[in-house]
Parts: structure tokens; sequence; C-alpha cells
């Protein structure tokens, strides 16, 4: 028995006051004259604050407290963000993930002039959107310039709530706006919305409440890495009943999807993006409705067809390129939605094509799988279609430029025609490497 644990069974047999004022002491031996009294009644053992910075006070406290027979215990340890790094100390919110930058003067290396982020595409979209309806708002669970719901801020700052990081309460708050008739955007990461998926079940699917989803950070994220990718968004949204999950595949469908989700009072809604500039399309002057659960054929084709779901429908388009020019007539088709699908579309293409491909920016258990589930439910595999799907590897990716992070994902155009002539048992050796040249 160490001599505190000693010295605690003693004072429990001394005269309450005296035993009040021992404990007292060893409370403020522990620093809980900052607060940690909180925690002590809430069955912690508390022991802080603790200098996070200077290891040599650091390491014996975690040793302790890993030895301690008491438990749980909570340790305060203070630290302060980019410590040691001016530049990093500077910015409250840049350098948690980076690119290529100058050691000395913090500056990190700019992408050339090119579209707008599909970020500043969505704040400027739902800044119109606000403008026309004001009952909608916005939510943010402590990023509101990751978002882009800083813009909103500064157009409506009285419609905007930054919850802090507590994922979970902006979901279930964001139901209760909408069960009282606001039209509540709730705009958190992909794989911060993770953090919430009970609230997202319980708090607005089973009540079936209109809380619009946007999903920042959807598929792989470059230099913010294996972390924030947003690989699951799909999968675990798309099981839901009463759930609309969109996929914008250019910054023009993410306009239009914004304002269809802005229109939909009927059920939750969750519109996806990636991480990144968009592919420099025009952009719409009036924003479009979309039907939902309705999807849109780019090219038509006899004898491949390419279902896309997201930003990877520029490969899909460049894959049936080289496939038309081998001989191989494509068809590409932007589902934008996961769930509900374009079941009359769907049906369409697998009857009439030899081979379907479905390609997306998520794991395993999104597209693909509904797309096979649906060939199955109407037995449209039973008369010999071969239909493959494409889906990020079932990896932890590390980060590093997209366009390298998506081709060792094989989710780019050579990837779509070496899985197209495979299937066909063409001499993908040969021809592929063609494609690649």
């Amino acid at each position: 028995m160490g001599l505190r644990d000693l010295a605690k069974k003693l004072a429990r047999k001394l005269p309450r006051p005296l035993h009040n004022a021992a404990r007292k002491t060893d409370e403020f031996a522990r620093g809980m004259a900052m607060g940690g009294t909180l925690f002590e009644e809430l069955g912690f053992y508390y022991v802080g604050p603790v200098d996070g910075h200077n290891l040599d006070q650091l390491i014996p406290v975690l040793e302790n407290v890993r030895d301690a027979a008491e438990g749980p215990c909570l340790v305060h340890v203070v630290t302060k963000k980019g410590k040691g790094y001016a530049p990093a100390e500077a910015a409250a919110d840049k350098y948690h993930g980076v690119q290529k930058f100058d050691v000395v003067t913090g500056t990190q290396a700019k992408a050339p002039p090119g579209p707008p982020s599909y970020t500043n595409v969505f704040a400027q979209a739902l800044i119109a959107e606000a403008q026309r309806d004001p009952k909608l708002c916005a939510i943010t669970a402590a990023m509101p310039s990751g978002t882009g719901l800083d813009k909103f801020a500064l157009a409506f700052p009285d419609r905007i709530f930054d919850v802090g990081i507590a994922e979970q309460h902006a979901v279930t708050f964001a139901a209760g706006l909408a069960a009282e008739g606001m039209r509540p955007f709730c705009a958190i990461y992909s794989t911060f919305l993770q953090r919430a998926y009970d609230q997202v079940v319980h708090d607005v699917a089973i009540q079936n409440l209109p809380v619009r989803f946007a999903i920042d950070r959807a598929g792989l994220v470059g230099a913010d890495g294996s972390t924030h990718a947003g690989s699951f968004d799909v999968t675990y949204l798309a099981t839901l009943p009463n759930m609309v999950v969109m996929a914008a595949a250019d910054e023009a469908e993410l306009v239009h999807m914004t304002h269809t989700a802005a229109m939909h009072d009927s059920g939750p809604i969750a519109l996806r993006y990636p991480r990144g500039n968009g592919t420099g399309v025009a952009m719409p002057e009036t924003p479009e409705r979309l039907a939902i659960g309705k999807g849109r054929i780019m090219r038509e084709g006899r004898q491949v067809a390419i279902l896309s779901l997201g930003t990877r429908l520029e490969e899909a388009l460049k894959a049936a390129e080289v496939l038309e020019a081998r001989g191989l007539s494509t068809t590409v088709a932007d589902l934008r939605f996961a769930k509900p699908l374009d079941e009359a579309m769907i049906r369409r293409l697998l009857a009439t094509h030899e081979v379907a491909v479905t390609i997306e920016e998520g794991a395993i258990g999104g597209l693909g799988a509904h797309v096979l589930t649906l060939a199955s439910d109407l037995g449209l595999t039973d008369a010999g279609l071969k239909i493959r799907t494409l889906r990020l590897p079932d990896i932890f990716q590390d980060q590093d430029k997209p366009e390298k992070q998506y081709a060792d994902a094989r989710l780019d155009a050579d990837a779509i025609i070496d899985t197209v002539l495979t299937a066909l048992r063409h001499n993908s050796a040969g021809i592929g490497t063609e494609a690649r040249a």
C-alpha cells in the first residue's frame, strides 16, 4: 500500500472537519483549485493541470496514473496549439494538415489558380438559399471555416450555430430545429459525422425529420490523411430508412443538390462532396431542384455501362473515350443518388449492356453493394450479366496527392478500362498498357 493510500485510510478515521481539510489539501496538491472538483463529483480521480510540453513533469504523472489503484482517472494536460512553431501558434485554424511548406516562413505551397473549391461553392449556394428562405439555418461542430460556414456567418450571424466539438449535440439540435419547422443544414465532415451516428439514426431517421446533412471531405482527402478520409458515409447512411443520399459529380451539381436539400421537407437528406477544387464546369445561374432518386445519362452506348456516383464521373468519361476508341460502345451514367437508387435507369442499363461497372469514392457496402442487391432482387444476374464494383480498398490510406491516392485505390480511368477488359476476357496486359500510354 502506498503512503498516499495509507494517508487516505487514516484521514477517513479523523473527525469530519479534519477529514475534509485533509481531502482539500490533497485536492490542492493535485491542482484541483483549477476546477477538478467537478470531475471528482462525477467519479473521476482528477490529476492536473499538467504542462503537456514539459515531459519531465508529464511522463511521471502518466506513469503514476498507469500504476494507480484508483479508477477511472482523468489527467488534465494543458498544451498550446503549434507550440514551438510560431506560424502554427499564430494560426488558430491552420497547420493541422499541411501541403508542402517553407519551414522558415510557414508559407504553404498554393495550388495554381483554378476552379473554386467545393466548400466555397457550397457556402455560396447555402447563402443564396438562406436569402430566399428565412427558416434556413446552419449548424457546425467547431469547423466553421472548414465547412465554409464562416462565410454564412458573415451574411447571417443570427442563423448559424457552432456547437463546438460536439457532433452528437449538433445532430440532435438540428433534429429539434427541424421538428419546430426550421430548415437546418448540419455541415460536418464525413469522418466526424461518424461520431454522431446514433443521433442520426434515433433522433433524425426514425422520426423522419428533415435535417439536411452537408457532408464535406467525402472520399479521400489528400494532406488531411486517413483520420479525415470520408470513406464510410455512403455505407452508413444509405442503409437507413427515410434517408436520401446524394453525391455531387461537380460544382454545378453541388449547387443543384444544395437547392434540392433546402426544398426537401419530407425527411432527412444528405449531400456529399469532396475536399479540393471543382472541375471548372459552368456554374448555373439558377439552381435546379433535382427529382429525388433520378440519375442522368452522360453518354449513350451499347456494350459497356459505367455507373458513377460522385466526382469519379470525370474519370468514367475519360475511360469511356478510350473504350470507345477500342471498339467498345460505352454508356456513362451519373447516378446522383446512392439512395434511393434510380431503379428504372439501372434496370435498363443492366439489361441492355454486356458489362456494367459501378464506381464510387467510398468503402465496401456503398453504391456497388446496393446495385448488386438490386440486380439480384430483379434476377438480372441470372442471365450472365458481368457486373463489377470499384470502391475504396479495405485499408486506411496514407496522405498523398488526391490523384495519387485514387490511382493507388484503383479508382481512376485506367482501373475502369482494365476492369472492363478483364470482364470481357480481353488481353488486358497488352491493351491496358496501350491505354496508359
